[in-house]
């Protein structure tokens, strides 16, 4: 896949889907050594390393608005999991590239989840 062809998704984009309701899955697709416990509220957490099994053991349609993201622009696993599933064969996936730090800079709340 060529880096023209990945698809993203703003801030102020993700916020009016969401607030649409329209079936949107979002993914904190950090994987552990980079999870501080934050999740955008709706969001669910896929690691990218387990990224591929939990799409194996899903019942997504290929088509299904997914969009993906990390801890913020310098962090490439928003990248790297769009760019996954998109050879997985999922049309509708998104990297949401500005990630926990452009949510919160645009006045968002996050989740917070304990971890140890």
């Amino acid at each position: 896949m060529s880096a023209g062809t990945l698809k993203t998704i703003t801030t102020d984009q993700l916020d009016q889907e969401m607030q649409r309701d329209v079936g949107l899955h979002v993914w904190n697709v950090l994987n552990d050594e980079w999870f501080k416990g934050e999740l955008i509220p709706g969001s669910r957490r896929v690691p990218l390393v387990d990224l591929e099994a939990a799409v194996g053991r899903s019942s997504l349609r290929k088509d299904a608005p997914i969009v993906v993201y990390c801890a913020g622009p310098h962090c490439s696993a928003s990248r790297e999991a769009a760019e996954k599933l998109a050879e997985l064969g999922y049309t509708g996936a998104a990297a949401f590239e500005g990630g926990l730090v452009h949510w919160k800079q645009a006045g968002h709340e996050v989740f917070k989840l304990h971890v140890a």
